[in-house]
C-alpha cells in the first residue's frame, strides 16, 4: 500500500521557519534522507532488471533480503506518530506498515519461492510491487528531505508526490494481493499460525484489503485535493 501524504511531516507544534533548527527536525531530516537513499537502491535495481529485460525471477535473490530490512526500518514511523513527532494518524500509519510487513515477512520471507515463480506470476508480481513501493518511497522521502531542510520542493517532485498514487497505488495493491493469493492457495494451506491454517489468515487479510485500500486511497485523494487547492489559491493571488 502507498503511504499517507503527510506521514513524515513534523507536527504543527514543531514546525518553524528554520525547519532544521531543532533536534527533532534534524532527526527527521536524517531519517528521510537515509530512507530515500536506501529505497533509491531498490528502485535502481528493480528498474534495471525491468529495462534490461532481465528475468523477474532473479530480482528476489539479488535484493530480497536488502528490501526486507529497508522496509523494516519503517517501523520507526509508527513510533514517530505515537510520540507526536509527525502529523500522521497513528492508525493509518500502522495499517501501512503492517501491510508491508505482511508481504516482506509473512509472505515472501516464509515462502521465498513465490517471488521467483514465473509460472504463476509470483516473480512478476514481486517485481511490480517493488517498483511501485520504491518509486513511491523515493518520491515521498525525497519530498520531505526538501521540506524539512527549508529548501523549496521542486515542482516535478511535488507533482509526483500528489499525483503518482493514481498509478502506483493500484499497481502496488494489485501486486500485493496477487502474492497473498498465491500464498493462500499454495503453501499457506500447509502452515499453521497459532493453531490456525495460514491460508485462512491470508484469505482474511485479502478480505480486509478491499475496505482498507479504499480508506487509504480516499485519504490520499483528500491530501491531494487540499494541496492542489492551496497551489491554485497561490497562483490566483
Amino acid at each position: 500500500m502507498d503511504r499517507p501524504s503527510d506521514s513524515q511531516k513534523p507536527s504543527r507544534g514543531q514546525q518553524s521557519t528554520k525547519t532544521t533548527s531543532s533536534p527533532k527536525s534534524t532527526y527527521l531530516l536524517l531519517y528521510n534522507l537515509v530512507s530515500s537513499l536506501l529505497w533509491f537502491g531498490i528502485l535502481l535495481t528493480t528498474a534495471t532488471n525491468l529495462c534490461t529485460l532481465g528475468p523477474a525471477s532473479s530480482l528476489y535473490p539479488t535484493i530480497g533480503t536488502y528490501t526486507k530490512y529497508v522496509q523494516t526500518l519503517a517501523a520507526l514511523e509508527i513510533l514517530h506518530s505515537l510520540l507526536g513527532l509527525v502529523r500522521a494518524p497513528l492508525l493509518t500509519t500502522i495499517m501501512q506498515v503492517a501491510s508491508r510487513f505482511l508481504l516482506v515477512w509473512g509472505v515472501v520471507h516464509l515462502f521465498p519461492h513465490l517471488a521467483t515463480d514465473t509460472t504463476h506470476g509470483g516473480a512478476q508480481a514481486y517485481r511490480s510491487m517493488l517498483l511501485a513501493w520504491s518509486f513511491t518511497e523515493v518520491v515521498r522521502y525525497g519530498y520531505f528531505v526538501f521540506s524539512l531542510s527549508g529548501v523549496a520542493v521542486p515542482g516535478v517532485l511535488k507533482w509526483l508526490r500528489y499525483n503518482g498514487f493514481w498509478v502506483l497505488y493500484p499497481l502496488g495493491i494489485g501486486s500485493e494481493c496477487w502474492l497473498v493469493g498465491l500464498a493462500a492457495r499454495g503453501p499457506g494451506r500447509f502452515v499453521q499460525v497459532g493453531g490456525v491454517r495460514a491460508s485462512w489468515v491470508l484469505w482474511g487479510v485479502l478480505g480486509v484489503y478491499v475496505p482498507g485500500s479504499y480508506v487509504l486511497f480516499t485519504h490520499m485523494m483528500k491530501q491531494r485535493a487540499r494541496v492542489m487547492r492551496g497551489d491554485g489559491g497561490k497562483k490566483t493571488k
